[in-house]
């Protein structure tokens, strides 16, 4: 029998807690290469940045890499669902910009997103102007060849789908056990399925097992909220060069639709053969590959 895989996530060079709307924290992390160019991480929803470490720490030798939760995610505290929108997110992810110039100085940065996280450079009246450059992973925006009804429709199964997802587990293992049989992390790494249990899940308070981090009722709302603020996004007015890493394009969509770059100049769009949405769970070395091709040309690598 081949060896388990268990991936252990190094302590942080350092932890600051930033303030953000609603009387809430967001943890933020740094790890990796002080002196090297800066990668700002975060996650898809449901998820933690914890649970990328089979990605990002192929990163940490030769770039300063800072990651962070979205809000009741991971490190972070949960919060009420009446806090979590986008629009939210997106100022959150504006003070966590603001508290990584004010804690590391200010150099030439990278954002690094998946997912829904991509939405909050994407709509933050910035533009993109805090970054040299922005990579997005598998970005949740309506395909051209789609209409909007099409589009709405996909968000609305997966929102439902998420209503009625197990929230509660006996142990981690339990929850481990059954990711291996779920299709959509049948082409994770080894080890994902254990690191997946141990970040996204947190002890019950009554002490009966595990529950979901991320409450499944908040990733409803998110992913409803989606289908509004995906399509507004412009990528025409972003500020600085960008790089869309997409799923196989021929494989079903185990999360929502992503768009067809291919009839968009303003972008370097590129995707992996046999790659799902989690495409950076499934073939890390391959996503950093391609991350490293477009820093070289942008002459931040």
């Amino acid at each position: 029998m081949a060896p388990v895989t268990a991936w252990t996530i190094p302590a942080p060079q350092s932890v600051h807690e930033v303030e953000v709307e609603g009387d809430a924290t967001i943890c933020m992390r740094r790890y990796g290469n002080p002196d090297g160019t800066r990668l700002l991480l975060s996650h898809g929803i449901g998820l933690a940045i914890d649970l990328y470490y089979p990605f990002w720490s192929l990163l940490t030798d030769d770039f300063d890499v800072v990651v962070y939760d979205l809000r009741s995610h991971g490190w972070n505290e949960a919060g009420p669902l009446s806090d979590h929108t986008v629009p939210t997110y997106v100022s959150d992810h504006d003070r966590i910009l603001d508290a990584v110039d004010h804690h590391y100085g200010t150099k030439p940065q990278v954002g690094v997103f998946h997912s829904v996280s991509s939405l909050a450079p994407l709509l933050s009246p910035t533009e993109g102007a805090g970054y040299s450059a922005l990579i997005l992973f598998d970005p949740p925006l309506r395909r051209a060849v789609e209409t909007r009804n099409e589009f709405d429709e996909a968000l609305k199964r997966i929102a439902g789908a998420a209503e009625r997802r197990t929230s509660r587990f006996k142990t981690l293992e339990a929850y481990a056990d059954l990711l291996a049989f779920l299709p959509a992390y049948r082409h994770t790494v080894p080890g994902v399925h254990d690191l997946m249990a141990r970040t996204t899940l947190r002890q019950s308070a009554d002490g009966s097992g595990y529950e979901l981090r991320f409450p499944r009722e908040h990733e409803a709302q998110i992913t409803a909220h989606a289908r509004i603020f995906a399509v507004l996004v412009d990528l025409d007015a972003l500020q600085c060069p960008t790089k869309i890493i997409g799923a196989d394009p021929t494989r079903p969509y185990a999360y929502i639709p992503t768009l067809d770059f291919g009839e968009m100049l303003t972008v370097d769009y590129d995707f992996l053969p046999e790659a799902t949405h989690f495409l950076q769970l499934e073939q890390p070395a391959e996503c950093v590959a391609k991350m490293r091709e477009f820093l070289e040309l942008a002459g931040l690598a």
